[in-house]
C-alpha cells in the first residue's frame, strides 16, 4: 500500500469509526507453533500506557479501552492465560519488562532492532508508521526534510522522537504523552509533531485538538508488537493465540470496531525495507 494511500484511507475509516466511540527487528522471535497448554491459567501482567486512543487510554469511569486493550484480553482468552494490565509511563515499560517486573506489555510498541536486543517480540499485529502533524495555516513544512531547524514535538522514548532528533538543527521537545506533544503544537509553541499516524489522525478528527493537519506522506512504515521479557515461558503461548485470531477473523472483527475498515494483511516478520 503507498503510504499517502494509507494516510487518505485511515482518514475515511477513522471518520465512520467515530459513530463507534470510539516504537523493527528482522526477525521477530519464537514464531513457531507451539502448544498454548503450559500456561493455561497463569496470571500475567501486561504493561500499557493508557494515553494513546484508540489503541489504549482510560475510558469514562477509568477504564482501559482502545484497540491492543480489546486485542490482549482476547489473546489472553485464547492463550487460557488470566491478563492483568498495568499502567507504566512508555519510556518505563522496556526497562520494565528488563527487570521482569511485568510479564508482557502491549502500548503500541514499534518493533526496532535496538528494542529486539533488550525484549522478545512477537509477530507484528499492527502496520502503522510516523506522520508529521503542523498547524492548519503552516505552508512551508510538507515533509521530515522541511523540518530542518525547527521546533519539533514528541512523545520521549518513541520511534517519532528518535526521528524528530535525526533531523538536521531540529530541537526537539519531548512529553510524556502524544496528546502532550501535540497540545504544544495547537499552543504555537513549535512548528511540527512527529508521532504515530493512526493515533495523530485519530485525534485530528476526533475534535480535541482544532486546526491541526497530516502533511506529505508516512515518514516511516512501522509495525507493532507484544513485547515480552527474554525467554519468557509465555511467549510461544501469546504469539500462537495472536496467530490463531489473526487466522480466525477475530483480530478482524476488533480492528473493525475501532478503525471501520479491513486491515492490511500483516507479515509473520518485520519486512527488511521497513524504515528504522
Amino acid at each position: 500500500m503507498m503510504r499517502s494511500l494509507f494516510i487518505k484511507q485511515f482518514l475515511a475509516g477513522l471518520s465512520a469509526a467515530l459513530v463507534i466511540s470510539a516504537c523493527n527487528s528482522n526477525n521477530t522471535s519464537n514464531t513457531s507453533p507451539p502448544t498454548a497448554a503450559s500456561a493455561t491459567g497463569k496470571t500475567i501482567k501486561v504493561a500499557t500506557e493508557p494515553a494513546f486512543p484508540p489503541f489504549e487510554s482510560k475510558g469514562t469511569g477509568g477504564e482501559l479501552v482502545g484497540f491492543d486493550i480489546d486485542l490482549m484480553k482476547a489473546v489472553g482468552k485464547a492463550a487460557g492465560l488470566k491478563v492483568e494490565f498495568q499502567s507504566l509511563p512508555f519510556d518505563g515499560i522496556i526497562p520494565a519488562l528488563q527487570a521482569n517486573t511485568v510479564d508482557a506489555a502491549i502500548s503500541s510498541i514499534t518493533i526496532t532492532p535496538e528494542r529486539a536486543q533488550t525484549v522478545s517480540f512477537t509477530r507484528p499485529y499492527f502496520k502503522a508508521g510516523l506522520a508529521i502533524a503542523v498547524r492548519k495555516d503552516n505552508t512551508t513544512i510538507t515533509s521530515l526534510d522541511s523540518l530542518k531547524n525547527k521546533k519539533i514535538a514528541a512523545q520521549i522514548g518513541t520511534t517519532g522522537a528518535k526521528t524528530a532528533k535525526s533531523v538536521t538543527g531540529s530541537q526537539v521537545r519531548e512529553f510524556d504523552s502524544a496528546p502532550l506533544a501535540l497540545q504544544e503544537l495547537v499552543n504555537g509553541n513549535v512548528d511540527a509533531v512527529v508521532n504515530d499516524a493512526p493515533v495523530t489522525l485519530y485525534a485530528i478528527k476526533n475534535g480535541n485538538l482544532k486546526n491541526l493537519k497530516v502533511v506529505g506522506q508516512l515518514v516511516t512504515e512501522e509495525f507493532y508488537g507484544i513485547a515480552m521479557p527474554k525467554n519468557s515461558p509465555n511467549l510461544n503461548a501469546v504469539n500462537t493465540s495472536l496467530e490463531k485470531l489473526i487466522a480466525d477473523g477475530t483480530y478482524t472483527q476488533i480492528y473493525q470496531k475501532w478503525f471501520s475498515a479491513e486491515p492490511p494483511q500483516l507479515p509473520k516478520t518485520i519486512p527488511t525495507t521497513s524504515a528504522k
